[in-house]
């Protein structure tokens, strides 16, 4: 995939918080321009306190859900682990998995968040704008905003709202389970975002290409 420089990544907190700020006025949230058949999901794994990331890319087919392709690399970060800023720590071993792929996806999706962000460029975002491909934050908590608890029935969401505007959804994939917090990334709008999230689930909390993209940086990183 042809990665776009945007920016240096060896900054400090205050210069990565004015690139979000001036990386934000990019963003397009727009309906998919072209249905969605290859959709890659992206994980990391590490410990905070270990600069060596582990990065992990799974490709899969849509509707069959068939894994197409995956990629694992190993990196280290000189970013510290800090909340809002993730990307700054975790984009740069990502990208190097993103160029392995032989398959380009439709639509990325990320453990992490799209919009719904203090500064509204959460991973996904920022991932999508230096890819230039439509992305989707699938993240397991809340990072900000406030909503109304879906119903416990599968399928339901309510939106995410943050300073009055919306952010995201706030979806219940399976019956009595947690709810995932989806917000659109880059060049996807919130519709497109559920819908891709719903072709992408099985029978498990998380959709499976950023579930399976969970089990092979683990994998991939107890194997050393």
């Amino acid at each position: 995939m042809k990665i776009h420089r945007l920016h240096d990544w060896n900054l400090s907190y205050q210069e990565a918080v004015q690139v979000q700020k001036k990386l934000v006025k990019k963003l397009k949230l727009s309906p998919l321009k072209k249905k969605a058949y290859l959709v890659a999901g992206a994980d990391i794994s590490f410990s905070k306190k270990d600069p060596t990331l582990y990065a992990g890319v799974v490709v899969m087919r849509l509707p069959t859900l068939e894994i197409v392709e995956t990629s694992t690399i190993k990196g280290r970060t000189s970013f510290p682990y800090i909340p809002g800023l993730l990307a700054f720590r975790e984009i740069p071993v990502l990208l190097k998995a993103f160029q392995k792929l032989k398959n380009v996806p439709d639509v990325i999706m990320c453990d992490g968040q799209g919009i719904a962000h203090p500064r509204g460029l959460g991973l996904a975002s920022h991932l999508g704008l230096i890819l230039k491909t439509p992305t989707i934050g699938c993240a397991k908590t809340r990072l900000v905003g406030d909503y109304k608890k879906p119903a416990r029935r599968q399928g339901s969401q309510k939106r995410l709202l943050y300073k009055g505007r919306r952010v995201g959804c706030v979806f219940r994939s399976q019956k009595n389970v947690k709810p995932l917090f989806i917000s659109p990334g880059h060049l996807i709008d919130f519709s497109d975002s559920v819908k891709v999230i719903r072709q992408c689930m099985s029978h498990y909390r998380l959709p499976e290409p950023t579930r399976r993209a969970h089990g092979l940086v683990n994998a991939y990183r107890q194997s050393g």
